[in-house]
């Protein structure tokens, strides 16, 4: 056997570290998660802790030109004179020269994809929802021995490429994990996550004050003043969403994979609230589930007024379409593939 495997998160949202931590859990070889990774649980992974990258100077540095140096068409972000950037590169550099990898998980990030091209680094790229169609995401996908979709295929986007829909291994959901205590409960459970802005405290409590026959849980990252009804509980970050999940009525949330994998896991009736992210991930996700059957979707937190009508039109979902998506063996499936080609020796 050569080397282990690598598999590189995003910080962008906790959804991509709980997949590695997921998968990392059932592979054969020794699995480093490599990333931005301070503030995050890594579970006792081994882990290789990189420099943040983030722009210096705000939003100016994804623009594409540093003096009269332009980005190269295929990259999404490459700017000069970052000593994130540089310190970055190096230890994931050394980190290779070091360890002989076998495979490298890079989810997502298409600078480290080619750049572990350059390193002769066979790779499985994660392939997110939406339009990805853009040069730097293709010449990523080409790069690729494989592409990873971490979403059954019957949500993926009408307008994927064939070459790339060919060239990718839907592993499904990875993560929601077991029903261990789901029930039909009357709760109303909104769950806002990390990648977002969180929720608007006037606007959920004008919204359990219009549904006040039902017990509201909000998790996550709640902000504005004002009073709260009795019906209206607020949690901030909790240790097991799930098991807030499984004694809800419904569940109220983004498209992220993370919330939409324990909508499935649990058989939740879910109201799918997209939020805005980059090429349209979340709302293309989004889409798929409403065509389903699966989630009544809004492209917003929806007026007080309309709550009503909506519990009611989400309750009437039929949550074995939801609890279809969920596979649950798919996490063994996707470490037997990973495994598989770290394997092949290609």
């Amino acid at each position: 056997m050569t080397g282990g495997i690598g598999w590189y998160v995003h910080h962008q949202g906790a959804g991509h570290l709980q997949r590695a931590r997921a998968v990392a859990a059932h592979l054969s070889r020794p699995c480093t998660i490599i990333g931005t990774l301070a503030g995050f649980e890594t579970g006792g992974a081994p882990i290789l802790d990189l420099p943040d990258d983030r722009p210096l100077d705000g939003a100016s540095a994804f623009a594409g030109l540093d003096g009269e140096a332009a980005r190269p068409e295929a990259f999404h972000y490459a700017p000069l004179r970052h000593p994130g950037l540089r310190r970055r590169m190096a230890l994931i550099a050394d980190w290779v020269a070091r360890t002989d990898p076998a495979l490298l998980v890079v989810d997502v990030s298409v600078e480290v994809a080619l750049f572990a091209r350059l390193l002769s680094v066979p790779t499985v790229v994660v392939r997110l929802a939406g339009d990805r169609t853009d040069r730097p995401h293709c010449e990523a996908f080409r790069s690729a021995s494989r592409l990873l979709a971490p979403f059954p295929a019957e949500l993926d986007g009408p307008d994927v490429p064939g070459w790339v829909r060919s060239k990718t291994f839907h592993a499904g959901f990875l993560g929601g994990g077991p029903p261990a205590t789901t029930q039909d409960g009357q709760d109303i459970v909104v769950v806002f996550g990390r990648g977002g802005e969180g929720g608007d405290l006037p606007a959920i409590a004008a919204a359990a004050r219009a549904v006040p026959g039902r017990q509201w849980h909000v998790l996550g990252p709640v902000s504005g003043e004002g009073d709260r009804p009795e019906n209206l509980h607020l949690h901030g970050w909790v240790s097991d969403v799930g098991a807030f999940v499984g004694r809800a009525a419904l569940l109220v949330g983004g498209a992220g994979d993370g919330l939409v994998a324990l909508a499935a896991s649990h058989g939740k009736r879910f109201l799918c609230l997209p939020e805005p992210r980059a090429y349209g991930e979340q709302t293309v996700k989004a889409n798929a589930l409403s065509h389903l059957g699966a989630a009544v979707v809004r492209p917003a937190f929806p007026a007080a007024e309309e709550w009503p009508a909506l519990v009611a039109e989400t309750l009437a979902l039929d949550p074995a379409i939801m609890s279809g998506l969920h596979d649950v063996g798919g996490l063994a499936r996707c470490a037997a593939f990973l495994d598989g080609l770290a394997g092949d020796g290609r």
